[in-house]
């Protein structure tokens, strides 16, 4: 199971869940489901993934990445 690319190894979705628990759901009070999965949605959509730093990126947002390479 040792090896790049590996469906088994599941450290980075680990370690995304992890950042939106600290990030988000540790911080947050929710009142219901819907708002828990509205606000979550928004992280995801509107934060982490076009703005947020990502380490595999060598520190760098999505965007600036994409920019970058095109």
């Amino acid at each position: 199971m040792l090896g790049k690319a590996n469906c088994f190894d599941n450290a980075m979705v680990e370690t995304f869940f992890k950042t939106l628990k600290a990030e988000l759901v540790w911080r947050t009070v929710f009142y219901g489901r819907a708002a828990a999965t509205a606000a979550i949605g928004r992280y995801i959509d509107g934060f982490y993934n076009p703005i947020r730093r990502h380490s595999t990126l060598d520190f760098t947002s999505p965007l600036q990445f994409e920019k970058q390479a095109a």
